[in-house]
């Protein structure tokens, strides 16, 4: 099934990977679904706090048999939903934090495969932000050097939704474990970066990450020296990577993607950046801007809409979870001044921002 690569990397018809990771019938999720192991380790920590599985699953609306085992996708919004009622009713507002920590770079399967067999640390982590998707369909990774420092992002593809500033520090936290699979175990971030209010005790994230957590942030981000991108992986199997790109290759091909799909993958990290520019994107596309335009048209959207979508999602999220004022979210979303953001957010939602705000901050969380 792997041609030339085949000695190397399993095919997967024993259901097993060469590394031993079980991936063999490792399937892509579709768009807007995460791999079940978010599950498996939801349900494991869910357990270790005496949460009441049954009646938490019922009251989220999802199948009874959600937390039985399987390999099936599940709806990141969904999960979302289920992971936002469980931190009410055991009081744990870091529970999206313990579930993260519960996924190494070892127990990613073909995807951890790929990364832990890159030459440098630079190879991987651009890796892994070209084939998230294998394993998250719900959000993608942004990899950005700024004078010397590396912001490697999270963006959800609805930050609005309920749940997500926990699948936000799940996903730092997995992000802080992947580099700790490649770097060891004593590595830890600059900074980091959260866009929720700081919890009443915030001691289980400076604990757990062994840096400055900032909170009521734009983005969710690690950042760390340059310098990193460089280090080689010790260990590094070039035959093992070429055989887990192309699975992974094959893997992607099954769920294409249009340009608006990639458009709004580039633009829901792009638009905190204030780099949600057309002729900017036509370049890092490859394409012009009026082909661009066209293939968009084709596709039923326009550059714009996509752009103020995610302006939109993204403004949603800040107001919602975030302790930012107006003037701060509308300097992060680009807009020439507070004024411009409210016209915008009113014509996008019919009221304004501070009206939003009110009708949809959530109460107050446990500890």
């Amino acid at each position: 099934m792997l041609s030339s690569v085949g000695s190397h990397v399993n095919d997967g018809s024993d259901g097993a990977a060469a590394d031993g990771s079980s991936d063999g019938a490792e399937k892509a999720p579709s768009v807007g679904f995460i791999h079940p192991d978010v599950v498996r380790a939801l349900h494991t920590v869910l357990v270790e706090l005496g949460a009441d599985l049954d009646g938490l699953v019922a009251a989220a609306g999802l199948d009874p048999h959600l937390f039985d085992a399987g390999s099936k996708p599940v709806p990141y919004t969904a999960i979302g939903r289920l992971i936002a009622l469980a931190a009410d009713h055991t009081r744990c507002s870091h529970l999206g934090l313990l579930v993260g920590k519960r996924t190494t770079l070892a127990s990613l399967g073909l995807l951890g495969a790929l990364l832990r067999n890159c030459a440098s640390v630079g190879d991987a982590l651009r890796a892994l932000e070209a084939h998230v998707c294998v394993r998250d369909r719900g959000a993608v990774v942004g990899l950005g050097v700024h004078d010397g420092i590396v912001v490697l992002s999270y963006a959800p593809h609805e930050p609005e939704a309920e749940g997500t500033v926990l699948h936000l520090e799940r996903a730092i936290a997995t992000l802080t474990n992947i580099l700790r699979g490649l770097c060891g175990p004593d590595w830890a971030p600059l900074e980091v970066l959260l866009p929720r209010s700081a919890p009443r005790d915030t001691a289980p994230y400076t604990g757990f990450f062994r840096a400055p957590v900032r909170f009521d942030q734009e983005a969710t981000a690690l950042m760390f020296p340059a310098a990193l991108l460089e280090q080689p992986i010790a260990g590094a199997d070039p035959a093992l990577r070429q055989g887990a790109e192309y699975r992974i290759g094959r893997l992607e091909a099954a769920q294409p993607s249009t340009l608006t799909d990639k458009l709004r993958d580039y633009l829901q990290t792009a638009v905190t950046r204030q780099r949600c520019n057309a002729e900017r994107v036509a370049r890092l596309k490859l394409l012009n801007r009026r082909t661009m335009s066209r293939r968009l048209r084709a596709e039923g959207t326009s550059f714009r809409q996509l752009a103020n979508a995610a302006r939109f999602r993204v403004a949603k999220q800040l107001l919602a979870d975030t302790g930012m004022d107006l003037a701060q979210i509308s300097d992060c979303l680009d807009f020439s001044e507070p004024a411009a953001f409210t016209h915008a957010f009113r014509r996008w939602s019919g009221t304004t921002p501070s009206a939003w705000r009110r009708a949809n901050r959530p109460g107050p969380k446990g500890h």
